[in-house]
């Protein structure tokens, strides 16, 4: 594959790029992405890594799978940066690939520091996160002026798997307008229970994009109070969830859905403005 832009950086033996592979669509990875799939040895990637996006390699490339999903038997953390570690002492040019971005829920961070720990040259590559390119696929922006300054990116789940409690949920609650989660199917329940102990309003809207950016997006709108049975309605993460009024947008914003069809609405917030005009 001919990249239009000559002069991106070469893959070195014995380096490590950190990869991020956006959220699922293959056309929102950058140059960087596909000129690091392109002259890699090995590509370890996760589970959220489409095929589509595998296949971009180049012929040859060895793919070793690395996926850590909830509730699912997965690599250990620790295991996969070694041997990331590994295959960069072996003299292998390393092309760890993530969902989304590294640096973003995405244990990139702690990756790279392993490398660091053990002298292993590395590149970032950021990648759309799915917090933000996900949700606009599915007609939400994170922000609107006339709804909110300030959003939240916060994650369901910590590493043993339960609602974080190193999170102040009454001051997210409090002082995040908008509040977008990963990981957070699991516990959607508990979380919306604390967020309206804290004064979050039961009718506040709140979308699930379930796969998002991918053919198998699903997008369920309903309120905070009343979430349902998200197992009944057939809604499986990978999924991002975000609260807040931006998720009204959708009925203006839905340029997905506007292409089969859909009637957009023109004054999705009932004309209200809460910012002055510029």
């Amino acid at each position: 594959m001919d990249l239009p832009i000559s002069k991106l950086p070469e893959f070195l033996p014995g380096w490590v790029w950190l990869v991020g592979a956006g959220p699922g669509d293959p056309g929102l990875l950058t140059l960087h992405a596909v000129n690091a799939l392109q002259q890699a040895d090995i590509v370890v990637y996760d589970a959220l890594v489409g095929q589509e996006i595998l296949a971009l390699a180049a012929d040859g490339t060895e793919l070793i799978y690395a996926g850590k999903r909830g509730g699912k038997p997965s690599a250990v953390q620790r295991d996969i940066s070694l041997r990331l570690v590994e295959l960069a002492k072996a003299g292998k040019r390393v092309c760890r690939l993530k969902g989304g971005d590294p640096f973003v829920f995405g244990r990139g961070g702690e990756e790279a520091l392993t490398l660091v720990e053990h002298g292993v040259r590395f590149r970032i590559v950021p990648g759309i996160s799915a917090g933000i390119g996900g949700l606009a696929y599915a007609g939400i922006p994170v922000t609107h002026r006339n709804t909110n300054h300030s959003v939240t990116f916060l994650t369901g789940h910590d590493a043993d798997g339960v609602v974080p409690d190193a999170i102040d949920w009454a001051s997210v609650a409090k002082g995040s307008p908008v509040i977008v989660l990963y990981m957070a199917m699991k516990h959607a329940h508990l979380i919306a229970e604390k967020l309206i102990a804290a004064g979050r309003l039961p009718d506040e809207p709140i979308a699930f994009v379930c796969n998002a950016t991918t053919d198998a997006m699903q997008v369920y709108e309903t309120t905070l109070g009343r979430i349902g049975d998200l197992d009944a309605l057939g809604l499986t993460p990978p999924a991002i969830v975000v609260l807040g009024e931006v998720v009204k947008l959708r009925s203006a914003l839905d340029w997905l859905g506007a292409m089969e069809g859909r009637i957009l609405r023109k004054d999705p917030l009932g004309n209200r403005q809460i910012s002055k005009s510029a």
